[in-house]
């Protein structure tokens, strides 16, 4: 038993890290290139400022107190299909910086039109086009609305997470810097773990908003009251 223990645990360290590996090449030419990242933008709502917009966000924006409603044209989405097929990186996507060094919480209530399958609104982790996170709302091939999350390293991959009844979720994600950790709660009181990893990203990362329509003419997401604050969670499984 000692062996076959000794063999998993050989097997997970290199497992992670190649992983990790993986990471830091694709975090070096964005290192290299910072600052370029989309285009500079200022959207500014009471509790965050969105500094950079991927694919014209701002074009499709507006806001009425605190709901931001962000339009998305049609046949617009971010993956990177394994076969390739499937590829797509013209969502708009509204980015907020952070200092990885420091927890942060970005939270939103989101509320997409659901016109057609995949439409989705979503809270993102963006780095470069091979290297980002997005944690959405979306309506499946069935009709169901659900919890998606995509987690890209060259490639994505894709999970379907519970569906939810109601037109609108609160979305969360949440980093002690060591940590980084997806949350979804229909009341904002009961919140659930949709996915945990390890924070191997960069010093400085980008996090934000986005609306996609793969399939569809459009979808407009209305993110109620988002929030970036420099605080984590305390409880990573009961994301409080």
């Amino acid at each position: 038993m000692k062996n076959n223990s000794s063999n998993v645990s050989s097997n997970e360290k290199y497992r992670s890290g190649i992983v990790l590996s993986l990471i830091g090449l694709l975090i070096a030419p964005f290192q290299a290139a910072a600052g370029t990242l989309g285009k500079a933008c200022s959207v500014k709502l009471p509790e965050v400022h969105f500094t950079q917009c991927l694919n014209d966000a701002e074009k499709n924006v507006s806001i009425a107190g605190e709901i931001l409603t962000l339009g998305s044209n049609a046949k617009t989405d971010f993956f990177n299909d394994p076969n390739g097929k499937l590829s797509n990186k013209n969502a708009p996507v509204l980015l907020a910086k952070v200092d990885n060094t420091k927890s942060f919480t970005l939270t939103a209530k989101v509320s997409p039109e659901f016109k057609e399958t995949y439409d989705a609104g979503a809270l993102y982790i963006f780095l470069t086009e091979k290297l980002w996170q997005k944690f959405a709302f979306e309506r499946d091939e069935r009709g169901t609305a659900r919890i998606v999350s995509v987690r890209t390293i060259e490639t994505s991959d894709d999970n379907n997470h519970q569906p939810v009844s109601g037109k609108s979720v609160y979305l969360k994600i949440s980093s002690d810097t060591q940590t980084v950790a997806f949350y979804f709660s229909e009341d904002k009181i009961k919140w659930n773990l949709a996915r945990l990893y390890k924070n191997a990203y960069p010093s400085t990362i980008w996090v934000g908003v986005s609306s996609q329509s793969p399939m569809g003419i459009g979808n407009a997401t209305f993110f109620e009251a988002p929030s970036l604050t420099t605080e984590s969670v305390k409880d990573f499984r009961m994301g409080i």
